[in-house]
């Protein structure tokens, strides 16, 4: 059994820890999530769950049915990063992948989806105990967010054909404030991503002779200066927009210019106004600039990935909010704003127009928050502290677990009916 740690009811808190750490050993990639959906199947199984596998390649839905009432949907997502682990931490991941790319790369739980499915079985556990609730619960592990498809291959893979609508979705996703406090924004709380791949033409040839060729290392470097211009000067102080050229390849040696160039693009936006014409500059700025620079055959634009923005009912979230402040106190719930990554949570509820609500679960030391107690305090604090999607990001496994578990049990409770 390669070592896995699997819940049931006679689990410990020191059991959940373990299944954390053992799952932030073993990170898969992007619908490559076998062993970790084979855990989530097993433990929902065992604890008396209707348990659905393979939606959507990898996807794994638990479904627990008591008489009428709400069907409240708990959503956590399996997949790790092509990262190389640089925490330190003696349950470090050395786990290595195959990439869509097909090259071999290290793989790590850089985005906290360890702590996601370890809060969602340990919520599922008590849920399971708990006579005091009515309806339908359906409990999802779903694969692929990093890629940002994999809500979408549930929903094509016809998931709510197999479990039912829910009335409301439900989630949480771990970040640097203070293990035991939740942020909670309503409106637009995560940006809209969209992933772009740019291909600019040149004329190769010899590096000693440039006047005979077209470069498309100085085409791609001016192109990357003037993206940064979009947001400087085309997108207004009130709005907000990111862009970002993660990726830049051209080349194969030191005395040869090349062909082509390629450019990877990604833009972060919460307003669709916004998003129309930060999408428009890229392609206009890209296509003027290989004319300007006399390219032979205009350049390629292609939309490789995208998904909208996350956007929490605000009477839902008002809802969910005050069922988490009774449980964790008033002070310990707050709201910290928009974030500008970004997350497919919200298809599974654009797909059937029911309510979201998705929240921030505190994983960060609380000792380097002491004297804050304001949510802007606490926002500046978390710019100092490793993030998500870096190498040495580490959440603090207490009490971040138990209150990440709290936290999906309180807003599951609120939504699902009273027994009769």
């Amino acid at each position: 059994m390669d070592g896995r740690v699997v819940i049931t009811q006679a689990s410990s808190a020191a059991d959940l820890e373990a299944l954390y750490r053992d799952l932030h050993r073993h990170p898969e990639l992007s619908f490559a999530e076998q062993r970790t959906a084979s855990i989530v199947a097993e433990t929902l199984a065992g604890l008396g769950y209707e348990v659905h596998t393979g939606i959507g390649r990898t996807g794994v839905v638990g479904v627990l049915r008591r008489g009428s009432g709400p069907t409240v949907l708990v959503r956590a997502d399996m997949d790790g990063l092509p990262v190389q682990e640089d925490t330190g931490l003696p349950y470090a991941s050395t786990a290595r992948g195959t990439d869509p790319d097909g090259l071999d790369v290290p793989v790590m739980h850089a985005c906290g989806h360890d702590v996601h499915l370890t809060c969602l079985l340990g919520a599922g556990r008590l849920l399971a105990a708990d006579p005091d609730w009515s309806g339908t619960l359906l409990l999802l592990a779903q694969p692929a967010e990093e890629v940002g498809t994999g809500a979408k291959a549930m929903l094509a893979d016809g998931l709510y054909e197999t479990v039912g609508v829910p009335d409301v979705v439900l989630g949480q996703h771990v970040g640097p404030l203070p293990a035991g406090v939740i942020g909670l924004h309503p409106g637009p709380a995560f940006a809209a991503s969209d992933s772009l791949t740019i291909t600019l033409y040149g004329k190769g040839g010899h590096g000693s002779r440039p006047e005979a060729c077209v470069d498309p290392v100085v085409m791609a470097a001016s192109l990357v200066m003037r993206l940064q211009g979009i947001v400087a000067r085309e997108v207004a102080g009130a709005d907000t927009a990111v862009v970002t050229v993660g990726v830049l390849r051209a080349g194969s040696k030191v005395n040869i210019i090349a062909d082509t160039a390629e450019l990877q693009v990604n833009i972060r936006s919460y307003d669709e106004e916004v998003r129309s014409r930060v999408l428009a500059a890229v392609e206009r700025i890209t296509v003027a600039e290989a004319q300007a620079s006399g390219a032979p055959r205009p350049p390629e634009i292609r939309h490789t990935d995208g998904f909208p923005a996350v956007v929490n009912d605000p009477d839902a979230s008002a809802r969910t909010a005050t069922a988490l402040a009774r449980g964790f106190g008033p002070a310990a719930v707050i709201d910290p704003g928009a974030v500008t990554g970004s997350e497919d949570v919200g298809e599974l509820s654009r797909a059937v127009g029911k309510p979201c609500v998705y929240w921030i679960l505190g994983g960060a030391d609380p000792t380097a928050f002491a004297g804050v107690d304001s949510a802007a305090g606490m926002v500046r604090v978390m710019e100092g502290i490793p993030s998500n999607h870096s190498p040495r990001y580490a959440p603090v496994i207490e009490p971040t677990l138990s209150a990440g578990i709290a936290a999906l049990t309180l807003a599951a409770k609120e939504w699902l009916g009273t027994p009769a």
